[in-house]
């Protein structure tokens, strides 16, 4: 097992990119929702399943399990 700083210090910049992806992803999508007024987007559950990931990512508790929690939620959608 690494050492956490050896951790933070690997993989730090992956993170940091899977984040930013995940922003311009909810960007893009308020843009399109914004061009299209009236119109109810068919897809809330899929992006009421990423908020939902995103506020787990965001408890600082250590729960070693936060993998396996998004798996579960994630698995869940039609």
């Amino acid at each position: 097992m690494l050492p956490a700083e050896k951790v933070l210090d690997l993989y730090f910049l992956d993170a940091r990119c899977m984040l930013i992806e995940i922003a311009a992803l909810l960007d893009r999508y308020d843009r399109a929702v914004q061009g299209q007024p009236g119109e109810v987007p068919s897809s809330t559950d899929r992006l009421d399943s990423i908020y939902q990931a995103l506020t787990l990512l965001a408890e600082r508790d250590c729960t070693h399990d936060r993998s396996a929690r998004l798996l579960n939620l994630f698995s869940d959608l039609p």
